[in-house]
């Protein structure tokens, strides 16, 4: 069988299978979305929640450090699928352990654990996007907050299929042809889990969701800021995908900005 023929069957199953996951009347709790209406479309984000939980002028901030031997990573290797091969001119470097000056640690989920006193929080009108471009899933780390709206968008004009691997929450495991260019989706529980793309094995993106809006993830500067938290002692805690998590007790003053800083060590 030729390759353009095996890639004309393989797109063709996948829809099929996407069809067969999203034709099943959808379960309670989250949804697994789709451009289209059809009753496998989400409820809408929530926008009308009172927030009860505590807020104030205070933050806390800092950077995320990596110490340790830089392990040599291999490009990525897309030749498989043409299509994405020929979306770039260079090679694709993996971003499990991204870099930047002085060992700058990105991709790093940092986060309020505990000490904000729980509470409801309205989530934020605005959508976190999580787009395939490149064949690849940008940002490759991302959060949101418990009711909030998460688009994934597919800008490649090729077949992704988005493979969600929550256990709070639904898992969901939806086609996307070039046809579709938007799925939507709402969380109602905290976790971390992770999306993968079942036509190229390459593509892997983790998503953060919490019930409170103290989150954020590191860029390539390892820099992170938790605002608008109220005078206290909090448990914060930075989580990355291969080094584990670090926690550390935080105290601030009302209107205060306290520092820390994470250093994960690779021996």
């Amino acid at each position: 069988m030729s390759e353009k023929r095996w890639w004309a069957v393989t797109a063709g199953l996948l829809l099929l299978l996407g069809v067969a996951c999203n034709g099943s009347p959808e379960p309670t709790g989250d949804g697994t979305g789709s451009s289209t209406p059809d009753p496998s479309t989400p409820p809408p984000a929530s926008t009308s929640v009172e927030t009860t939980g505590a807020t104030g002028t205070s933050s806390i901030s800092g950077n995320v450090r990596y110490e340790g031997a830089v392990p040599t990573l291999r490009p990525l290797q897309m030749d498989a699928d043409p299509g994405c091969a020929k979306k770039h001119t260079e090679d694709v470097m993996p971003e499990v352990l991204v870099l930047g000056d002085d060992n700058a640690l990105g991709n790093v989920l940092v986060y309020v654990k505990s000490g904000h006193g729980g509470g409801a929080y309205a989530p934020p009108a605005e959508p976190v996007v999580l787009d395939q471009i490149g064949c690849k899933y940008t940002p490759h780390v991302t959060s949101v907050q418990t009711g909030q709206a998460f688009k994934i968008l597919n800008s490649d004009g090729l077949l992704h299929n988005v493979h969600g691997l929550p256990k709070a929450n639904t898992p969901f495991n939806k086609a996307m042809p070039a046809a579709v260019t938007e799925s939507d989706y709402v969380f109602d529980k905290e976790e971390v889990f992770k999306i993968k793309c079942d036509v190229h094995p390459w593509m892997g993106a983790w998503v953060g969701v919490f019930g409170h809006p103290f989150h954020g993830v590191t860029g390539t500067d390892g820099q992170f800021s938790l605002d608008g938290l109220p005078a206290g002692t909090y448990e914060v805690e930075a989580l990355h995908e291969r080094l584990g998590t670090l926690t550390a007790q935080v105290t601030v003053g009302d209107g205060d900005a306290a520092t820390h800083e994470f250093v994960f060590v690779k021996e």
